[in-house]
């Protein structure tokens, strides 16, 4: 187990500021807002705060009624919120949303190679057999939920279709770490580096799959998620810099340090629970509460990433405004702090 020093009431405080401030903004119903929402659904199942919970509900209500948008892999990621409002209220209407989002990466969404889902970010086809680790928080995390939850085996069997795959073209074998995208006509990763959310979306989605499947030891996928996450953990540790954190190009000293992805890598550690990685956390839990204000605004946190061309594309991503991934990853990576 690892062994954390922290101040109970000092998290909990923590994690009220950012969920107020997270509920207190416009979000829209797409990823950023997925993310955002995800962790006020865990902030809430750790807390107990009934008033995040009657927020969400609202929101959604005022939402649904207006009008939802077109799914995609990226819209799916409000599914995460939408199964919560589920199990909590029992309400049909979120369920069927869930499932809606569920026959679209099914039966609609674009895939190539064995079945993979392609990064959709519209209804444009914006980039042609790429695979981003994206995807992996946005929908192929989101099906496992939904497939364990009903015991649907095709579904459970689906999403870890997503994570193999995933690992085989994002992992880089002789390092542990992940590319931020790979390209499928090309058969390549673009330009190629180690994107820092990347890895945490590939890290903290694969720290999800062994409490979501109870006899995981079953599936032979989770054999290359246990194996790729291990490996992935042991090259990150080494990229964390003296402030706890991890650089937006995890190898690139010259890259700014970033706090959405170090949030998820961190907390992908402790859902790993190695004890040998008791340090690391306890280091990036000094530098992530460094970065909130006291105002609840997670900072630090890089703007909306495309797979850029060049490193200084990816160096000069803002990183200047409050973002809802960063304030999700954080709520996430606090809660499970707590747990």
């Amino acid at each position: 187990m690892l062994q954390i020093t922290y101040d109970r009431e000092e998290i909990l405080s923590v994690i009220d500021k950012v969920a107020k401030k997270t509920l207190a903004m416009d979000l829209t119903w797409d990823w950023p807002c997925g993310v955002a929402y995800y962790g006020i659904s865990r902030a809430y199942q750790t807390t107990g705060n009934k008033e995040y919970l009657d927020k969400l509900i609202s929101w959604a209500d005022e939402y649904i009624e207006l009008g939802v948008p077109s799914w995609t892999v990226n819209t799916c990621a409000m599914g995460h919120m939408l199964i919560t409002l589920y199990e909590e209220t029992g309400n049909q209407k979120y369920w069927d949303i869930v499932m809606s989002k569920v026959d679209y990466l099914q039966n609609s969404a674009l895939r190539f190679g064995d079945h993979v889902l392609q990064h959709t970010v519209s209804v444009s086809n914006d980039f042609p057999e790429q695979a981003w680790a994206d995807t992996l928080f946005m929908a192929a995390f989101f099906l496992l939920r939904v497939g364990s939850k009903l015991q649907d085996q095709a579904m459970i069997q689906d999403a870890l279709n997503q994570y193999y795959w995933h690992i085989k073209y994002l992992q880089d074998p002789s390092t542990g770490l992940w590319y931020h995208g790979y390209n499928n006509v090309k058969q390549d990763h673009m330009s190629g580096f180690y994107w820092a959310r990347a890895n945490a979306w590939g890290a903290y989605t694969m720290s999800q799959v062994k409490p979501l499947l109870k006899e995981w030891y079953l599936y032979p996928q989770c054999m290359d998620v246990e194996c790729s996450l291990r490996d992935q953990l042991a090259a990150l540790k080494l990229e964390q810099t003296e402030n706890g954190l991890w650089r937006t190009l995890l190898d690139d000293v010259e890259s700014y340090e970033e706090v959405s992805a170090s949030c998820g890598i961190a907390a992908a550690m402790i859902n790993n629970g190695n004890p040998l990685h008791t340090k690391y956390v306890q280091k990036a839990l000094k530098g992530i509460m460094e970065n909130i204000s006291e105002d609840g605004r997670v900072l630090g946190v890089s703007g909306g990433t495309a797979v850029m061309k060049d490193r200084e594309g990816y160096r000069n991503i803002p990183k200047d405004w409050i973002q809802g991934w960063g304030q999700g990853l954080a709520l996430a990576f606090l809660s499970d702090m707590l747990k």
